[in-house]
């Protein structure tokens, strides 16, 4: 029998942020963050941290057993960027490598339906 786990992969453009549950959801199986591998802020989201995140992420999934995941894949959304940062594919690439079997890969970024202002006023950003 093949155990399936979700990997929530949260890629913004300051930090990765790496999640493995069960499939429900209710049990954290693994986590790991771009923070947690380098030690330069300005390199957090960077795909190299992504790529070792996913790593340990994949040792732990490797040590329960799992073989099989559904990835996750969330930009910060709402009123902010609704692109993955740069991590997102180096973690998706980095856990297929791993040799796990990638069951779907689906984007979860919340889109507003018509929800609050962005930030940065009527005449927008000014550089």
């Amino acid at each position: 029998m093949s155990k399936i786990a979700v990997v929530n992969i949260y890629s913004s453009h300051n930090n990765t942020i790496i999640t493995v549950t069960d499939i429900t959801g209710a049990e954290t199986l693994a986590k790991a963050s771009g923070g947690m591998v380098v030690k330069a802020d300005r390199d957090e989201a960077s795909p190299y941290a992504a790529m070792k995140a996913s790593d340990i992420v994949s040792e732990k999934l490797k040590e329960k057993g799992i073989n099989e995941i559904i990835i996750k894949v969330r930009a910060p959304g709402g009123s902010r960027s609704h692109i993955p940062g740069p991590g997102a594919q180096a973690a998706i690439r980095s856990l297929t490598r791993a040799g796990f079997k990638v069951l779907r890969v689906e984007d979860v970024t919340p889109i507003p339906h018509d929800g609050t202002r962005r930030k940065g006023g009527k005449r927008g950003r000014r550089v």
